[in-house]
């Protein structure tokens, strides 16, 4: 992982910088996923399970930088099977970890939105 890059969360265009040092942010999700830097910058992405992989509440689409996140594992297919408007991109933000390489996009979608933090 590099020392910084750059994700931004839409809606509400909030871009963080990452810094691979203090990873990880928080306690939800595997360290330094999206799911753990939202949560860092008070970014709020609903995950009812607590970020270990056992429902699709954190379920994110990654518009760019897609390549550079770990590769998705059986379990969390499973759980996207589950989730509503699954897409090429989708990803479970607990699950998705960018290896810092490239910057980062995220869009949580739209029945998910109420619980971004928007910026001010």
């Amino acid at each position: 992982m590099t020392s910084s890059y750059r994700i931004t969360f839409n809606p509400g265009n909030k871009t963080i910088e990452v810094d691979s040092a203090s990873i990880p942010y928080q306690r939800d999700g595997k360290p330094g996923s999206i799911l753990d830097l939202a949560l860092g910058h008070d970014v709020d992405i609903d995950h009812a399970c607590g970020g270990v992989n056992a429902c699709s509440t954190c379920h994110v689409y990654i518009r760019e930088g897609f390549d550079t996140c770990t590769e998705s594992e059986e379990t969390e297919e499973d759980m996207l099977d589950n989730a509503p408007g699954v897409q090429e991109f989708s990803r479970l933000a607990c699950q998705a970890v960018p290896d810092g390489s490239k910057d980062v996009v995220v869009e949580v979608p739209s029945w998910n939105r109420n619980h971004v933090a928007e910026s001010h």
